[in-house]
């Protein structure tokens, strides 16, 4: 199991000392939820963070846009060294060219799907992109509670990437822990993303460690 621990729970008092933490974990990625106060209720933090912190991570960065028109900040986002791109198929009318023109610009390219929204609405694209990433909670603030049909909207989504050959990986955000990540896990599912169980344990790393060895 990969592991992408999600900035939003880190202390920003502190962010140099947590990202440090991040670089010498067993972490895959950075996650960074990018929200704009429209598409979702929240507003988290915008290009000067994304950029200063990629100066000095050293994961690959899992970027999620919880932000209407995503497609204005590809050029940024690759500039930033963005790894993953990651936007809400709610808000792209043209979601087949949103992924390509995040893939013409280098960058791998992501679809998050809302907790209501059904995994057949990317059975047209689901050989286009390198990514799905599940929400198992509203998007919009952390530290929400688990929604439990989400396994089983894993479980779909496998079976549609399996019978269409599509190369995309499984990610899910959202109430995230030892227990459900391993639900998760036995669903399908290839990178959990954690803020909070991460960033609120007494041992980070070794918190790291345990959801990766599932």
């Amino acid at each position: 199991m990969q592991v992408s621990p999600s900035l939003l729970s880190a202390d920003f008092a502190n962010l140099a000392r947590d990202i440090e933490m991040i670089n010498s974990s067993e972490s895959d990625y950075l996650h960074l939820d990018v929200m704009d106060g429209v598409f979702v209720p929240n507003i988290s933090f915008g290009f000067p963070v994304i950029n200063a912190v990629s100066k000095i991570c050293t994961k690959p960065l899992d970027v999620h846009l919880m932000i209407v028109e995503p497609q204005k900040w590809i050029e940024p986002l690759r500039k930033a060294g963005t790894r993953i791109m990651n936007v809400h198929q709610e808000v792209c009318p043209h979601l087949h060219r949103t992924i390509g023109q995040i893939k013409e610009a280098g960058m791998e390219a992501g679809v998050t799907l809302n907790p209501a929204t059904p995994v057949v609405m990317l059975e047209d694209v689901i050989r286009d992109v390198d990514l799905v990433l599940i929400m198992s909670v509203n998007p919009g603030f952390g530290g929400q509670s688990f929604i439990e049909h989400s396994v089983e909207k894993v479980k779909r989504l496998r079976e549609l990437i399996d019978r269409t050959n599509s190369k995309a990986k499984i990610e899910v955000d959202g109430g995230v822990n030892l227990e459900t990540g391993r639900l998760l896990a036995d669903a399908g599912a290839d990178i959990l993303v954690a803020g909070s169980y991460v960033f609120g344990s007494a041992d980070p790393k070794a918190t790291i460690a345990s959801l990766r060895a599932l």
